[in-house]
C-alpha cells in the first residue's frame, strides 16, 4: 500500500509540475503610445438663420391709434408708418405707406390664409408716401382684420411692415361698409 501511497504522491507531484509548466509567463506590455487630444474645432459665431416664414419675422415696433378726421375712419400704426383711412361716401379704403416710389409699385398685403399683389402708386407730401385704395368690400380687408395676429406689407424698394391685427383695423372698414 505504501508502493500505491508513494506512487499518487509522485503522480500528483508530475501533475503539479506539468500544470505549473503550462501556465504561460506574463510578457511586459508595450507601453500604449500617448494619445493626443483632437483638436479643437474651429469657434464661429453662432448667427440663427433669418425666418423664411413671415409670420416668424420681429413685428414692426409701433401700436395703433384710431380717431375720426372730419367724416374719415383713420387707423394709423406707428404714427403714420401705415394708414387705413375710410371714405364712406365712396366706400373706399385707402392704405397707405410711408416710403417713396418712382411710380406705380407691387405691394403685397400678406394675411393669415392669403396674400394678395396689389399696385400702389405714390403720394407727395411730407412725408412722402405709396398708397393703394380698395373697395370696402374687398375680401383682402377682411383678412387683414381677421388675420391670427399679425398681417403684413411688403412694398417694392421698402422694407416690409409687419403689423398687428388689432381692432383699429376693422374699426376702419366696418365704418366703410
Amino acid at each position: 500500500m505504501r508502493a500505491n501511497h508513494h506512487s499518487l504522491k509522485l503522480l500528483v507531484l508530475a501533475s503539479a509540475i506539468m500544470l505549473a509548466s503550462c501556465t504561460a509567463v506574463p510578457t511586459a506590455q508595450p507601453p500604449a503610445a500617448p494619445t493626443q487630444a483632437p483638436a479643437p474645432a474651429p469657434t464661429r459665431p453662432v448667427t440663427t438663420p433669418a425666418p423664411s416664414d413671415w409670420r416668424d419675422k420681429p413685428a414692426t415696433p409701433g401700436d395703433w391709434m384710431w380717431s375720426m378726421e372730419g367724416s374719415r375712419s383713420v387707423a394709423r400704426f406707428a404714427g403714420g408708418a401705415l394708414v387705413l383711412s375710410c371714405d364712406p361716401n365712396a366706400r373706399i379704403v385707402t392704405l397707405i405707406r410711408q416710403g417713396s416710389a418712382q411710380g406705380s409699385v407691387p405691394m403685397t398685403i400678406m394675411a393669415s390664409d392669403i396674400a394678395r399683389q396689389i399696385t400702389g402708386a405714390p403720394i407727395s407730401g411730407p412725408p412722402p408716401a405709396i398708397a393703394v385704395t380698395l373697395p370696402a368690400s374687398d375680401s383682402i380687408l377682411d383678412a387683414m382684420a381677421f388675420s391670427r395676429g399679425r398681417f403684413a406689407v411688403e412694398t417694392s424698394g421698402q422694407p416690409t411692415l409687419y403689423v398687428p391685427s388689432w381692432p383699429e383695423v376693422g374699426r376702419v372698414i366696418e365704418d366703410c361698409r
